[in-house]
């Protein structure tokens, strides 16, 4: 029994889409013909819709990849890449497309989440490859209709975006963890530099000055617009912010924070709650990542100064000899 592939397919003007797993190029032609409204009997070529390259070969089919789309050409029909209308004279391009208000098919609008949810539908283990654009699509994408493309229960549908907002979480911290190691390290680097070179202390205050002025910009501002949007994110918005948003949060307090937010008392309260947490999360590891690099430099401390009593110990021992 040959393996049946998932595919989809489309008319010339690209106003019909239709999803189809078909086993053969065969069968992809008449069950594309029977769903595009052309008679059985038909002779039609099959192209890519991306590029117009002709499929007549059965095994160069089966080499495609899963979900890819062709288009089905009829008599006269000819491929021609997808146009933007200008608001003028782009319908003008080909004189056979007759766009109806009343009668266009809105089949071919396909949401941007749905291949990626066939994807997953193939492989779930795809999550792992995926770009947080991507995540972020599914995640956003209506419950009801990622479950029927899944063919998973809505419940279970709602789990898998809780899991890839989980996911989506996990990186942020992930990237804020390395920014703010970054920024110790070059910290400690120009801490370095300005106790090399006294002599240049104007550079270093410059610098200062910098940071101070992006400071003063930010503070003025007040939040900023990709802090509310996590801020009214839907799963632990707090683990997406930074450790200053976090501070500026906690700082303005419940009352202000209604304000910004447009939320009631107790939902506002949830949250400042939870960025308190966060927060004091983080300070602990902080505090975690300075006591192990003190007792890195204590054991070092000890062991010069061991070394430095056992080279003392063997000299007289030497001069002896």
């Amino acid at each position: 029994m040959m393996d049946r592939k998932p595919c989809k397919v489309c008319n010339f003007t690209r106003q019909k889409s239709y999803g189809l797993v078909v086993p053969s190029l065969d069968e992809l032609k008449i069950k594309g013909c029977e769903f595009l409204g052309l008679s059985p009997g038909d002779q039609v070529t099959v192209v890519l819709e991306d590029d117009g390259t002709i499929v007549q070969d059965e095994a160069y089919f089966l080499c495609l990849p899963s979900n890819t789309k062709f288009m089905l050409l009829h008599e006269k029909e000819s491929w021609s890449p997808v146009r933007r209308l200008d608001g003028g004279t782009a319908w003008m391009a080909r004189e056979s497309v007759m766009l109806e208000a009343d009668v266009v098919d809105t089949s071919s609008a396909v949401a941007p989440w749905w291949d990626l949810a066939q994807q997953l539908k193939q492989d779930l283990t795809s999550i792992i490859l995926m770009s947080e654009a991507d995540l972020q699509t599914l995640v956003d994408a209506p419950c009801p209709e990622l479950a029927s493309a899944l063919g998973f229960q809505e419940k279970r549908a709602e789990q898998l975006q809780e899991t890839l907002q989980r996911v989506l979480d996990r990186r942020e911290e992930e990237r804020q963890s390395k920014e703010l190691l970054q920024l110790y390290l070059k910290a400690v680097e120009t801490e370095d530099r300005q106790q090399e070179m006294p002599s240049q202390p104007s550079q270093g205050g410059s610098g200062d000055m910098d940071m101070l002025d992006v400071t003063e910009v930010d503070s003025a501002s007040g939040f900023m617009s990709r802090t509310l949007m996590v801020l009214k994110g839907k799963t632990s918005p707090e683990t997406r912010l930074s450790t200053e948003d976090l501070q500026m949060v906690v700082t303005k307090g419940v009352e202000a924070m209604e304000q910004v937010l447009g939320w009631d008392t107790t939902r506002t309260s949830t949250l400042l709650q939870a960025c308190e947490a966060e927060l004091a999360r983080r300070l602990q590891q902080a505090q975690t990542v300075q006591s192990i690099r003190n007792n890195a430099q204590l054991n070092s401390s000890q062991q010069s100064s061991e070394k430095s009593v056992e080279e003392s110990n063997q000299t007289p021992a030497q001069g002896s000899n």
